[in-house]
C-alpha cells in the first residue's frame, strides 16, 4: 500500500481494497489463535486522539494496535490541553515531537483529519469526521458483506435511514461502488442528500435513491440500518420519532421483501425500536456482532500496511 494515510475511500483503488482485506484474512488468522498478538509494530507508537466520544471505534483501534505489539497512547479532548484552548494543529506537532508514529482520530469537524495529515509525517487515520467520512467502518462493512456473502461486486446494498448526517454512509458509498456493488439509499427526504444533482454532497458517485422502504428493499442482498440522530428531529428535520417508525422502522415484514438470507447490518450504536426492530437486531440474518468482531482485523490490516509492511509473515 504506497499511501501514507487512510482519510477516506474516495482515492483508493479497487485493488487497494482487495489488499486490505487479505490482509485482514490473515489478522482474523492472528486474532483465532491462543495468543492474539504479533511483534510487527514493536517500537511504534500510535496515538488514539478522540474529539468524540466512542465505544466501539476507540477500543478496536485499541486492540487492533496492542495486538501488533505497538505503544498505545490514548487522548481525550476534554482532559487534554484542548480544554486549555490549544488548537488542533499545536496537539498535533506536541504529539509529533513526543515520538507519535500513527495518529487515529476522529473529530466533530468534517476535514479535521485532512489537516493533521498536513501537519503530521507519520501516518494519520480517519476514526471518524462530522458529517463526511468513516472509512474504516466501511471497510469493515463491505469486509463482512465479502466473508458472509462471498463477494462485494454485484451486490444490491440498501442503506436506510439518517443518509444526510452519516459519515457512515458516504464512506459506503464510495467503498461499495468502487467494488462494483449497487447501493440504493432511502430515507425521509428531510434526511437525503441532493443527490439527484451530481456533486452537490462531496461529488459522491451515483446511486439510487429511493423514498418508498418497500421498494428500496425489494430483491435487496443486503441492508443497513442507520442510526436516527434524535437532535435531528428537535431540528425539525422529522416530525415525530413515531412517524419515522412507522414509515423506515426495519421490521421482519419488510426484511421479507430482501432476497432470502439477506445481510441485517449497523454500524451502531443501535435505537433498538426507533431505526431497526429488537427481533431483527437479532435474527440469524442480522451479522451485527461479526462487523465489531471484524473491525479489529480491519484496523489492525491498515495498521501493519501503513507501517509499511508487504506480504511479510505474521
Amino acid at each position: 500500500m504506497n499511501r501514507k494515510d487512510v482519510l477516506d475511500l474516495d482515492d483508493f483503488s479497487p485493488e487497494e481494497i482487495q489488499l486490505v482485506f487479505e490482509t485482514a484474512d490473515a489478522m482474523k488468522e492472528v486474532l483465532s489463535r491462543p495468543i492474539k498478538k504479533v511483534p510487527a509494530l514493536r517500537g511504534k507508537t500510535v496515538v488514539i486522539l478522540f474529539y468524540e466520544t466512542s465505544t466501539r471505534t476507540r477500543v478496536s483501534f485499541e486492540l487492533a494496535a496492542k495486538n501488533l505489539s505497538a505503544d498505545v497512547v490514548n487522548i481525550t479532548a476534554a482532559t487534554s490541553a484542548v480544554a486549555k484552548g490549544e488548537s488542533l494543529v499545536d496537539t498535533i506537532r506536541t504529539l509529533q515531537a513526543l515520538g507519535a508514529d500513527m495518529i487515529v482520530i476522529r473529530h466533530e469537524q468534517s476535514g479535521a483529519p485532512y489537516l493533521v495529515a498536513q501537519h503530521l509525517s507519520g501516518s494519520v487515520l480517519n476514526a471518524g469526521d462530522g458529517w463526511h467520512a468513516h472509512p474504516t467502518q466501511a471497510l469493515l462493512d463491505m469486509y463482512t458483506m465479502r466473508e458472509k456473502l462471498g463477494r462485494v461486486a454485484d451486490l444490491s446494498v440498501v442503506i436506510v435511514g439518517d443518509i444526510l448526517h452519516s459519515r457512515v454512509a458516504r464512506s459506503n458509498v464510495w467503498g461499495l461502488s468502487k467494488m462494483g456493488a449497487r447501493v440504493t439509499l432511502c430515507g425521509p427526504p428531510t434526511l437525503m442528500p441532493m443527490l439527484e444533482k451530481r456533486g452537490s454532497i462531496s461529488d459522491l458517485p451515483e446511486v439510487r435513491v429511493e423514498y418508498d422502504i418497500d421498494r428500496a428493499l425489494d430483491g435487496a442482498d443486503v441492508v443497513m440500518g442507520l442510526r436516527i440522530q434524535k437532535e435531528r428531529q428537535d431540528g425539525g428535520l422529522l416530525p415525530s420519532l413515531r412517524e419515522y417508525v412507522q414509515l423506515y422502522q426495519l421490521t421482519q415484514e419488510r426484511i421479507a421483501r430482501a432476497k432470502p438470507g439477506a445481510l441485517v447490518m449497523h454500524p451502531g450504536p443501535m435505537n433498538e425500536g426507533i431505526e431497526i426492530a429488537p427481533d431483527v437486531a437479532r435474527c440469524s440474518q442480522s451479522v451485527i456482532e461479526d462487523q465489531v468482531s471484524n473491525g479489529v482485523a480491519i484496523r489492525m490490516a491498515l495498521l501493519y500496511l501503513l507501517a509499511g509492511y508487504k506480504g511479510h509473515q505474521l
